[in-house]
């Protein structure tokens, strides 16, 4: 068999086995949304929603795929390949729906597998006004292990500068995380527990595998459904390792050669053993969500007009089932203003604030703020601070704020795919505390940078930003608008 009639035989086999089915599952699932009785009296409640008439031209009718490969490499994760990929079912324009809803249907599947042994399945199915009615619908599984998660401490105390997991308060700081990094990886005398010499390249690193399901659903209410109630349930299994004793990359600080040695205690691992986090062995997690939210933006992937505001909770408790006890409060508010500059030139804003209860909250609950649009890392990384590493600053209270001005350049077409290209300048700003009632504009963290936005077929949003802070410098890629 020729190369060439090989890739036509593997191309048949994936529409037949994936694609089709695939297909099939969306439109049994947004067939109900096609019923041609329904008319604008009955669907009033979401005229707001209205994309604007360029927006509206362009958007793709029927089925369609949008998917990325994905490859990266790293120490302890290995080398990895992944596929990200979100299939739609946007019905025809004949549909009441088609030019009020971002798409009938939408399944999104990520999929990646390192040599580690890392491996991430995700699965997302969204359904917004299932069969032309009030209500949304969301199905979300995951089952992953990321040993690439950082940790550099649960209080305000993070604000300072990096520290050496090893060193005491009063030891010496690093104003770059570059300084910082190549510090953790020179040798030194190891203490009780550890080897002779070790090195600390993986003492703010841990590894965590995770089995998750969630299921949300969510109702329009009022004359023009602007306002929306969510209820939800979720469940998982958690555990947690740190990386004592591995080989990792060490530098020998007499001579400067570069080789391996054991890694020595964790931060994380040193911090559960004396008492001040919890959650490192860590077991069944049973949440209750729900959230009141406020929308009008004109197409949720990328708005050009209208604002999101929603208070957002998480309940765990031992009466449902969890093995912790906490609860999380998140406020946000979103809005988005097109300016009158260029074909469309949309500004962007974001403020939020979160504090989480519970005097034994677990530690893996600070890492983030759970939202319906959502969760978002806190605080650092591509969700909130751009110019820090993923969780940065962790503490039991927040608050942060996010300013794009995304800006379009050109369009153009491609067979059936159609892509526009944007720049994004952005400032990000945002503070921790260990508690809500003295979080206050002292001690802020700020990044800014550039960032690129690729739109294809409208609803996947190809992200690329380029974050700035006095600490670091960092690139991250991503499907979806940063917010």
């Amino acid at each position: 068999m020729s190369a060439k009639s090989g890739g036509c035989f593997t191309q048949s086999i994936l529409i037949h086995v994936v694609m089709k089915p695939l297909r099939c599952v969306l439109f049994l699932l947004a067939t109900p949304l096609l019923v041609g009785a329904q008319d604008m009296d009955s669907l009033r409640f979401i005229r707001s929603k209205r994309l604007s008439d360029a927006d509206l031209a362009k958007k793709r009718e029927g089925f369609f795929v949008t998917g990325l490969p994905d490859a990266s490499s790293d120490p302890v994760t290995g080398f990895g390949v992944g596929l990200r990929s979100n299939f739609y079912w946007n019905g025809t324009r004949q549909n009441p729906l088609f030019g009020y809803t971002p798409y009938l249907a939408k399944l999104k599947v990520n999929v990646a597998y390192y040599t580690s042994n890392a491996r991430e399945l995700a699965l997302s199915l969204d359904m917004p006004y299932y069969k032309g009615t009030r209500w949304r619908f969301r199905v979300d599984f995951k089952a992953q292990q990321n040993p690439a998660n950082l940790y550099f401490g649960l209080t305000e105390t993070t604000l300072g500068p990096l520290r050496l997991p090893a060193t005491p308060e009063g030891g010496p700081t690093f104003a770059t995380y570059r300084a910082f990094d190549q510090a953790r990886q020179t040798l030194r005398p190891g203490r009780a527990g550890e080897a002779d010499e070790v090195t600390d390249a993986l003492s703010n690193r841990f590894r965590e595998t995770e089995f998750m399901l969630n299921l949300k659903a969510d109702y329009a209410l009022g004359r023009q459904g602007r306002w929306r109630l969510m209820g939800g349930y979720e469940i998982q299994h958690l555990s947690y390792r740190t990386f004592e004793g591995l080989n990792a990359p060490a530098l020998d600080p007499a001579t400067g050669q570069t080789l391996t040695a054991p890694n020595g205690t964790s931060l994380l691992r040193r911090d559960f053993e004396q008492g001040r986090i919890t959650g490192l062995n860590g077991g069944w997690v049973s949440i209750l969500q729900t959230a009141l939210i406020y929308d009008t933006r004109d197409f949720d992937p990328d708005p050009t007009r209208g604002a999101y505001f929603e208070v957002a909770n998480e309940f765990s408790n031992p009466v449902i089932g969890s093995q912790f006890n906490f609860n999380k409060l998140f406020v946000q508010g979103r809005f988005f203003r097109q300016l009158p500059l260029g074909p469309r030139t949309v500004l962007a804003g974001r403020v939020g604030i979160g504090n989480i209860f519970g005097a034994n909250a677990p530690f893996f609950e600070f890492q983030d703020q759970w939202s319906p649009e959502g969760s978002i890392n806190a605080l650092g990384g591509r969700q909130s601070l751009r110019g820090y590493r993923a969780n940065r600053f962790l503490a039991r209270s927040l608050w942060f704020a996010n300013w794009e001005v995304r800006a379009r350049l050109a369009e153009a077409s491609w067979g059936k795919q159609r892509f526009a290209l944007a720049v994004a300048p952005f400032f990000d700003v945002g503070t921790v505390r260990d508690r809500w009632q003295e979080l206050s504009f002292d001690r802020l963290r700020t990044s800014y940078g550039m960032g690129l936005r690729i739109a294809w077929n409208q609803s996947t949003i190809l992200s690329l930003d380029y974050g700035l802070s006095r600490e670091d410098r960092l690139l991250f890629f991503g499907i979806g608008q940063a917010f």
